[in-house]
């Protein structure tokens, strides 16, 4: 796992980036990362968990359907702060999807399925996602929000 950290141009402003090869076993050290990051900024232990828990399914996803599980495709991962939010992005090398056709996972009829939960989970973890698609590959953005405008 290659790591690089930068101080972006404005002041307070902090960046990380890591680049993995599309093997699952680089989970575990994405979760470390994700909970190391957690702590430098003292979250609460719900968004540490949620931090966890997001970035781990984001990866793994890019891993096993963005990049198919070839470990000549990258999977990167930045997470940068602003002070406010907490802003992730996880590419992929894959070929896309389209996330208006991914089923409900909530309906009684895909209740037992596999697919579709991954980005229920984001949604619900995390103040915004959203996915950029370009011929590269895919970009999931994400952002958990620090703290409340009254802070």
């Amino acid at each position: 796992m290659k790591k690089r950290l930068r101080t972006p141009n404005r002041p307070g402003e902090k960046e990380i980036c890591v680049e993995i090869p599309s093997r699952l076993e680089e989970l575990s050290r994405v979760e470390k990362l994700a909970q190391k990051i957690a702590k430098i900024y003292c979250l609460s232990q719900d968004k540490l968990d949620n931090l966890a828990i997001a970035v781990t399914e984001a990866v793994g996803n890019a891993i096993l359907h963005g990049n198919r599980q070839d470990p000549e495709k990258m999977v990167r991962i930045r997470i940068h702060l602003d002070g406010i939010y907490l802003r992730i992005e996880v590419s992929d090398q894959g070929s896309g999807f389209d996330p208006d056709a991914l089923s409900d996972p909530l309906l009684p009829e895909n209740l037992m399925r596999e697919s579709g939960r991954g980005v229920f989970i984001l949604k619900s973890l995390m103040d915004d996602i959203h996915f950029t698609f370009s011929p590269e590959g895919t970009v999931l953005h994400m952002a958990l929000k620090l703290r409340s405008e009254a802070t």
